[in-house]
């Protein structure tokens, strides 16, 4: 009995030291992807995503997530935060005060990671249907003490490491900015191709990329914007899904954000619609590459909206539904969070907004540099 115990012994030993490598890798390598697309719907909150299964023709692309979660956005200094710190909170990982951008509550700047995936050699992109120096692309690439210094950030920009841009905010370029430089003329001597009027069908392989194709934000879809933020979002995963050591992109929905200060449901509602529709792109890449995760999620939430069943003869009429607005600012509702592909387990459940950029940097095995933001 002694000499058989000793082999199961020996034999159980050899077991889990076979098995624990085995482990390490299964739960190691899934988290990890090359590519990560962030597409931020602003100011989207639940009721906001809802509107699109509402309203919308077939399924939404929202639909084709498994994974779920829930971020709470409080900033420093305030209950509801704006879309400077809620951005800054995605992008650095750090608490910030309202209308911070990539800077922390002391003002000192901090590492985004954008910033991080240039370092790293991975292409970097930002669109958005606001400006580019908007609160929520810039501060992806810019470090200023607040979100309303434009030409301050569109000089960040310069400097900055951003492979593809869209958008419009081209005021905030051209020579009629207070100091009088031409920073379209400067991008294209550090050899940006630059166009102020239209995106085009192919983006040149050996050039950086800055389409700031309105002068201040893009139409409202209402307006005829058409697919501008799908076909930006194709075109530059097209461009940046070449370079080998993989990209990082923010897409954002920014004027989702805007129907809600306006309490114009219809101006939600189209804004949601597109913004589906590029998540869709998002996921078909995906879908093909393999190695991309998608994250789906808002800053805030605004307008307080809610699909409510309209009133008739002092009762609720279930057969209806009618968009509702509680205020004109943003609410201090929890905000979803979608993810799809390498790692997107790791964003289910219910945590902090600047978790998700801790959480990203996991996913692309940054998890080094995580306690060192400099």
């Amino acid at each position: 009995m002694n000499d058989l115990l000793k082999v199961f012994i020996g034999l159980l030993a050899c077991c889990m030291s076979c098995q624990r490598p085995m482990a390490d890798t299964a739960t190691a390598s899934p988290d990890r992807a090359t590519n990560i697309i962030l597409l931020i719907g602003d100011g989207m909150g639940l009721t906001q995503l809802s509107t699109a299964y509402y309203y919308g023709a077939g399924t939404p692309n929202f639909s084709r997530f498994r994974h779920i979660g829930l971020h709470q956005n409080q900033p420093v200094g305030a209950k509801i935060t704006d879309s400077a710190a809620g951005a800054t909170a995605f992008s650095a990982g750090i608490k910030s005060y309202n209308g911070a951008i990539g800077v922390d509550q002391d003002t000192i700047p901090q590492q985004t990671i954008l910033e991080w995936a240039a370092l790293a050699g991975k292409r970097t992109g930002v669109v958005a249907t606001s400006t580019i120096t908007h609160a929520t692309p810039a501060s992806f690439y810019a470090h200023v003490f607040s979100r309303n210094e434009h030409e301050a950030i569109a000089l960040d920009f310069l400097d900055a490491t951003v492979d593809f841009a869209a958008g419009g905010g081209s005021k905030y370029f051209g020579t009629n900015r207070s100091d009088g430089r031409d920073i379209l003329g400067e991008l294209e001597q550090i050899g940006y191709a630059v166009d102020t009027t239209t995106l085009p069908d192919m983006a040149h392989q050996n050039k950086k990329h800055a389409y700031l194709i309105a002068t201040d934000a893009l139409p409202k879809m209402s307006e005829g914007r058409g697919e501008f933020l799908s076909q930006a979002t194709n075109l530059a995963l097209d461009y940046l899904s070449k370079d080998p050591d993989g990209f990082f992109l923010m897409v954002e929905g920014s004027q989702i954000d805007w129907g809600g200060h306006d309490n114009d449901a219809d101006y939600v509602i189209q804004e949601v619609l597109d913004f589906d529709q590029s998540v869709g792109v998002a996921l078909d890449f995906a879908e093909r590459d393999g190695n991309t995760l998608v994250i789906v999620t808002a800053d805030h939430e605004t307008g307080g909206l809610s699909l409510s069943a309209p009133e008739v003869f002092g009762r609720g009429d279930y057969r209806g539904i009618s968009p509702t607005f509680s205020t004109g600012g943003h609410s201090a509702a929890l905000v979803p969070v979608l993810a799809y592909g390498p790692g997107a387990e790791l964003f289910t459940g219910i945590y902090q907004n600047s978790d998700i950029y801790h959480k990203m940097m996991r996913v692309f095995g940054a998890d080094q540099m995580l306690s060192s933001n400099p």
